[in-house]
């Protein structure tokens, strides 16, 4: 399958630690319940399933954000639960109420029914992968995405994403970590497959959602998390179609462990808001593009005080490497998801603010 040249390489560049002319953006999320346009092609798909099974909807509202605003990058729109869902435990989203699951895996039974799914459940996804890049017509790069092996966990055991300690999953983790395991043993395969049927789609990198991981103490991190995110990223195509295909890992409130995750065989390292990327850039040197990190709540401020926030991102970060060879970059985004709440002109100035700063900081 051939698509259209790319226009604009600037996120796939800075990804790669190489010099561009200003630091690229995208926001996660970036393609949802913030902007009109999205409510009402959610209203005529029923559902929010019937949004993101249904290819040409799925497309449109991809590409809905890139028709305002001046983003560097199209992130697939889909929902890091469709694995679990096509393993059989029978996703569902309740208007207000979030995912939940007909069936969980919280005991010995439900954990030997487990299996990693047939790839052909998720042809959906990898048919509005395909879609997507032929719409784009090689505007941005596309970003394909999951949710890492331990987030899965969390919402097959809890059954639903509302928990706020997270007791069932952790329950389970401490009592029966062999069962643990072999829940992340199967995810960690699930979620390369899925990944690497997203390159083969036309996926131009790849985001691993660790958005849970923060959660867990010390150690269980580690055993839990990192190290099947691990396992997922050894398993990745590095390229593609004759193109490298950059991998990101974003783990929210993994700031603590930030020197263990740069041994990661990745590229990019998101980092949520509560961590400087100048402290982050010290530790981490060149051997990982960091991307991040403003508070989402910054975008309900008006425009200017938006504006003063994201030079403060960049700031941070400080000059990003310049010249020829690989060094530290920088991939700004939010801290996490952007909010249902914001007003689409805020996102405006946030884009106009991080792309006409960025160039003067590399001028001056």
């Amino acid at each position: 399958m051939s698509f259209a040249p790319l226009q604009n390489d600037t996120f796939l560049r800075a990804c790669l630690g190489q010099a561009t002319p200003y630091t690229p953006l995208w926001l996660m999320r970036q393609a949802g319940r913030y902007l009109p346009e999205y409510k009402a092609t959610r209203a005529r798909a029923g559902s929010f399933m019937g949004l993101a099974t249904n290819v040409d909807y799925a497309t449109e509202v991809t590409l809905q954000p890139l028709e305002r605003f001046k983003l560097d990058a199209a992130i697939l729109f889909s929902d890091i639960l469709t694995v679990p869902d096509a393993m059989g435990l029978g996703l569902t989203f309740a208007e207000g109420e979030g995912p939940r699951f007909a069936h969980t895996v919280r005991d010995e039974a439900a954990v030997a029914k487990l299996a990693v799914p047939d790839m052909d459940q998720l042809r959906y996804v990898f048919d509005a992968v395909a879609s997507i890049r032929r719409a784009l017509d090689g505007r941005v790069p596309l970003i394909g995405f999951s949710g890492s092996p331990w987030t899965l966990a969390c919402y097959m055991v809890e059954g639903s994403g509302s928990a706020d300690d997270w007791r069932r999953v952790k329950s389970l983790l401490y009592s029966r970590p062999d069962l643990m395991h072999r829940i992340l043993a199967i995810n960690a395969e699930a979620v390369t497959a899925y990944l690497n049927a997203q390159i083969e789609a036309g996926a131009q990198a790849v985001m691993i959602f660790d958005s849970w991981g923060g959660a867990l103490a010390h150690g269980a991190f580690q055993n839990f998390s990192l190290g099947y995110t691990s396992k997922v990223l050894s398993g990745l195509k590095r390229s593609h179609a004759g193109a490298v295909i950059p991998r990101i890992v974003f783990t929210k409130g993994g700031a603590p462990w930030l020197d263990a995750m740069a041994q990661l065989d990745c590229d990019v390292l998101g980092l949520d808001w509560t961590a400087s990327l100048g402290a982050a850039r010290a530790r981490v040197g060149e051997r990982k593009a960091l991307q991040g990190n403003l508070d989402p709540a910054a975008l309900f401020a008006p425009p200017a005080q938006v504006a003063e926030q994201a030079i403060a991102v960049l700031e941070d970060f400080g000059p990003p490497h310049q010249g020829p060879g690989r060094g530290a970059t920088h991939v700004f985004n939010l801290g996490h998801g952007i909010s249902q709440h914001t007003p689409p002109d805020h996102v405006h100035a946030l884009v106009e603010a991080v792309h006409s700063h960025s160039m003067r900081m590399r001028a001056g």
